[in-house]
């Protein structure tokens, strides 16, 4: 079978777009860079694509808030085109701003009439943008992309990272139908902390509730996350490689392989 076709989504203050596009590449995919007017003209450019990646960066410069006037664009004029992307069984991936568009604009978590969102992403609790590395790890297997993964390596990079569902009912909910597959972890080996346990600040460098680092669809087709994937594709992504820390293939990469095995 030809190589899956992926959409990577740009707009005016994208800035992971390129990464993005290369790790699916690397992965095996045909990757296609397309800003959001291109798809607003035409969108029935929806249907050449398997896979939709909403990549990094800061969209429209995070006026508003993190995500929210790409996630309104989404949300007003393209809805009924990704309800028919996500009905063929295709996937959709959102990376830190990408997370926060898919969020906002409903697709990942749909908000209920009368209780509104389910959750929401919001200001770090440090109060700043925060860069740095963390330790994942993986909490269910519902999510198609994070098959075969443990744990995971990654940096993050974003201001407004912190989830918050939207009571601890709706909480626990996702967590017991795993759409929490990603935590936050202790950097120290051995750490034996519950999954939802307290990991403090900076291991979980945002204050998520039950240090959720991402999350997914009921399908586990559409998965959003705060950390980069695509910036550990390579063992030399690693901050410590010299020393001989990391393997053979950044962390990353699995990611990526996962999405483009789906169609395999």
């Amino acid at each position: 079978m030809a190589s899956p076709n992926v959409l990577i989504l740009r707009a005016p203050g994208t800035q992971c777009d390129q990464e993005t596009a290369f790790a699916f590449e690397k992965a095996g995919g045909t990757a296609h860079i397309l800003h959001i007017n291109r798809l607003l003209e035409s969108p029935s450019r929806f249907g050449q694509f398997q896979i939709l990646c909403v990549p990094g960066g800061f969209s429209y410069g995070d006026d508003v808030a993190a995500g929210r006037i790409l996630a309104n664009q989404i949300q007003h004029h393209l809805a009924g085109h990704l309800a028919e992307f996500t009905a063929a069984e295709k996937l959709i991936l959102g990376i830190c701003n990408g997370f926060q568009v898919l969020l906002k604009s409903g697709i990942l978590l749909p908000p209920e009439a009368e209780r509104g969102p389910a959750a929401t992403l919001t200001w770090n609790d440090s109060g700043r943008f925060e860069d740095r590395w963390v330790k994942l790890s993986v909490d269910s297997r519902a999510s198609v992309l994070l098959a075969g993964i443990e744990s995971m390596y990654l940096p993050i990079a974003h201001a407004e990272g912190k989830f918050v569902p939207r009571d601890e009912a709706t909480c626990r909910q996702l967590a017991a139908a795993g759409q929490l597959p990603l935590r936050y972890r202790p950097l120290a080996d051995g750490d034996d902390l519950p999954l939802d346990g307290p990991v403090p600040f900076p291991d979980n460098p945002n204050g998520s509730v039950a240090n959720t680092a991402g999350a997914c669809d009921p399908t586990g087709r559409i998965l959003g996350l705060m950390p980069h994937p695509e910036r550990h594709i390579d063992r030399t992504h690693h901050p410590r490689w010299t020393r001989g820390e990391g393997g053979p293939v950044g962390d990353g990469l699995k990611v990526f392989e996962n999405a483009i095995a789906y169609f395999a």
